[in-house]
């Protein structure tokens, strides 16, 4: 059996293909990430497999949830034909529970035709705008990419700081140092 990810790849660019030709990468990218957002929730998921809904009604609910939490015009919530049609295809198939990895590989795929990278920059202490500015022009110069930067708290960190960028992780932080250190001294 494929997993998620091997599933949702062909759905991903598909659907980013017709943003992309309806010039609608950002309002698609947006509407996915929150239906991701809603049907993370496993009751949505449950309901969604009841036996007794038909494909239309499973569509007529998702319209309807999606229009209540993105608006009426919303390409999923019914305010777009690809919209709805895709929505469609997913019931069809049962492939609706794949939507959290479709809208991440539609979000790579976006990012590669924007030549953007997500950074999330983890820290022990909040970081000032000067020091925003100074991680985003390294990590640019770095990548060769224009930098979305994120900022989260983690106090755990003692000190310094970790880098996610997609794959990459770079962990300049007081505790990775001081495991590597205690681990040099053990061995």
């Amino acid at each position: 059996m494929a997993d998620n990810n091997t599933i949702a790849r062909p759905y991903a660019q598909a659907i980013f293909d017709v943003a992309r030709e309806n010039d609608a990468l950002g309002e698609l990218s947006t509407a996915l990430n929150a239906a991701a957002g809603l049907l993370a929730d496993g009751q949505v998921a449950e309901f969604l497999q009841t036996p007794t809904l038909t494909d239309a009604q499973r569509l007529e609910f998702l319209q309807g949830l999606f229009t209540r939490a993105m608006g009426d015009g919303s390409v999923l919530a019914g305010g777009s034909r690809h919209g709805t049609n895709f929505l469609k295809l997913l019931i069809e198939y049962d492939r609706v529970g794949v939507l959290p990895e479709i809208a991440t590989h539609f979000d790579a795929l976006k990012a590669a035709v924007e030549n953007t990278v997500d950074v999330t920059v983890r820290s022990a202490t909040a970081l000032s705008d000067k020091d925003r500015a100074a991680y985003t022009a390294a990590l640019e110069k770095r990548f060769g990419r224009k930098v979305s930067l994120t900022t989260e708290l983690d106090e755990d960190l003692i000190g310094g700081a970790v880098i996610r960028a997609g794959d990459v992780v770079i962990d300049g932080s007081l505790r990775a140092r001081l495991s590597g250190l205690a681990t040099a001294l053990i061995n």
